[in-house]
């Protein structure tokens, strides 16, 4: 993986781990500027959070940060 895609990686998981959600079982991978999200998430326990809101935050936040192109999002939201 070329250092830049490696720094990618680490910043977009480090936007998730901000967020009160199980990101445990998603996998993310950033390509040349495109950001793959795959996997599920849920809510961590004692956090009442809509997981639908949760992940339109993830995409905002992800596709207004320099250096991304593209967002791919293929998640299953767990109860």
């Amino acid at each position: 993986m070329p250092a830049e895609d490696a720094i990618m990686t680490r910043l977009v998981q480090r936007e998730i781990g901000r967020r009160y959600i199980d990101a445990s079982r998603l996998d993310v991978k950033a390509i040349r500027g495109v950001v793959y999200l795959r996997g599920s998430i849920k809510r961590l326990r004692g956090h009442d959070v809509d997981l639908a809101h949760e992940l339109e935050v993830i995409n905002r936040v992800l596709r207004g940060k320099p250096g991304i192109r593209e967002v791919i999002m293929e998640v299953e939201l767990k109860a």
